[in-house]
């Protein structure tokens, strides 16, 4: 692809972007007489023909019927995406509300990455997914305090930083002394150890020194586990989707709809995602899979735009972005995901 780059002079470019352009906008191939008046300039359609002719033998674009316009190919969207696209910008009023809808959910890290998607999902129009790290960091510390009669908060710092709190009901007229000593039981067990390596012990430990502890202290403990160890849907990687009905936009033919199953059935699946954070950890900022540079894409015919996040210390610990057809709306879906990607990290840090 890089040996085409140097081949194409100014008027070149300027045909295969408007040609990219007007497919984004409409899906639909494009004919030499549509494409010299869109040109602005005095150029006849059989000049643009040859031009495009030319386009074609180098891989950049095709034509899907005899005689038809022409589309470009995914080699012609990637050499678009890294050379002629014009990237856009999100005003301030977009800027403030997407750090102000995923800040919504305070401390809570899942929640604020379940809130993150549905936000990038309304401001792209497109699916959003966010790949989430396999839950392997330590507990740093655990803690019960009082909120009144009947709740109590649990907060959970694990060694990344993270700071997680949540309310949880207690008997009514729970001493003091038993929130105290809850908390020494937890801290005791699990400080140290991963979430599912306290858990495991602790079902153990809670078994072995039930006698030692009263009934209201044991229900705080129970309580205080169920919450430390829950994880949502119970997987290790999480992959969290909004937006999914989206993906049914852009459908206008029969091929198309089953690309779309195709891609239902891997999300629903969580089918070789992980790549995608392991992609993130190998460039900075966003990054944009078109069509077949990966194996499930080329079964979908779907492009993502994915940006890394990262926590207090600038460690890549996720990433979120968007997936869509691969004429999706470059210009406005990058700087979406790019800032929403930034956003996350300073929340999550």
């Amino acid at each position: 692809m890089s040996q085409l780059v140097p081949d194409l002079n100014a008027r070149s470019r300027e045909i295969l972007r408007q040609i990219i352009d007007a497919y984004l906008e409409t899906g639909e191939a494009v004919g030499s007489r549509t494409l010299s008046r869109r040109l602005g300039v005095e150029l006849s359609p059989a000049t643009v023909r040859n031009v495009m002719a030319d386009l074609q033998d180098a891989g950049l674009l095709y034509s899907p019927h005899v005689s038809a316009g022409r589309l470009p190919t995914e080699a012609g969207l990637r050499f678009f995406v890294d050379g002629l696209l014009e990237v856009g910008r999100l005003t301030a009023e977009e800027r403030v509300s997407i750090e102000a809808q995923c800040a919504a959910q305070g401390r809570n890290p899942q929640k604020t990455l379940e809130e993150a998607t549905r936000v990038l999902s309304g401001l792209s129009n497109y699916a959003s997914l966010v790949v989430a790290p396999k839950t392997d960091v330590r507990l740093k510390h655990i803690e019960f305090v009082g909120l009144g009669p009947e709740r109590a908060l649990v907060v959970l710092v694990t060694d990344d930083g993270s700071v997680e709190n949540r309310v949880i009901d207690i008997p009514v007229g729970m001493p003091a002394s038993a929130i105290v000593e809850a908390t020494n039981f937890l801290s005791a067990r699990m400080v140290g150890k991963t979430i599912e390596e306290g858990q495991a012990q602790l079902a153990t430990e809670l078994a072995m020194h039930r006698q030692e502890l009263d009934v209201l202290t044991q229900r705080l403990v129970e309580a205080g586990m169920a919450t430390s160890t829950s994880t949502g849907d119970g997987e290790a990687a999480a992959l969290i989707v909004s937006g999914t009905e989206h993906l049914l936009d852009d459908v206008q033919a029969v091929e198309d709809l089953e690309r779309v199953r195709a891609l239902y059935g891997a999300l629903e699946t969580k089918e070789s995602w992980s790549w995608l954070l392991d992609a993130t950890k190998g460039g900075e900022g966003v990054q944009i899979f078109i069509g077949a540079e990966d194996d499930l894409f080329n079964l979908t015919g779907c492009s993502v735009v994915v940006a890394p996040y990262t926590n207090s210390k600038e460690q890549i610990v996720g990433a979120i972005g968007v997936i869509g057809p691969t004429r999706l709306n470059y210009a406005r879906v990058i700087p979406v995901v790019d800032y929403t990607a930034k956003v996350i990290g300073r929340l999550m840090g």
